[in-house]
């Protein structure tokens, strides 16, 4: 069963940065957090919950969850890699991604913990970002 929201943001995405795109999911970039390469996999079809889906679309789609943590942590070697699915304000199937640094404004708390100290500028090469997508993805035989 599939919670429909209309219209949804994660069905008719605009301005999304796009680090990699298959037939099932999409990884985008989350630009508007102060955590450098903060992403989010959102599953194409609308669904709200992971038991929506197909057992073999579930792996599918934890093997892709899985792949961009392994891409971030080569390429921003973070302290700490949080990965969350809430769906609580989107009832669309997306996880959260959030590459973590010890020195992170809420660190070690949640992203929305009040913060500990000011929040470090980061700078975040999107190519190579997409890059390490790519080839990590591309690592569990998906075809974008």
């Amino acid at each position: 069963m599939s919670v429909t929201q209309s219209p949804c943001p994660l069905c008719q995405p605009d301005g999304e940065t796009v680090l990699w795109q298959g037939r099932q999911a999409r990884v985008v970039l989350v630009e508007d957090s102060p955590y450098a390469g903060y992403c989010r996999v959102i599953w194409q079809a609308h669904a709200a919950e992971m038991t929506d889906l197909s057992a073999d679309d579930r792996r599918q789609l934890m093997d892709i969850v899985f792949a961009v943590e392994a891409a971030l942590r080569r390429t921003l070697l973070p302290t700490k890699i949080n990965l969350a699915s809430l769906g609580n304000q989107v009832a669309h199937l997306h996880w959260h991604v959030i590459p973590r640094q010890a020195d992170d404004a809420t660190f070690p708390d949640a992203i929305w913990a009040a913060p500990r100290r000011e929040q470090p500028t980061r700078a975040l090469d999107l190519g190579t970002l997409r890059q390490a997508m790519a080839a990590a993805i591309g690592a569990i035989h998906q075809t974008p």
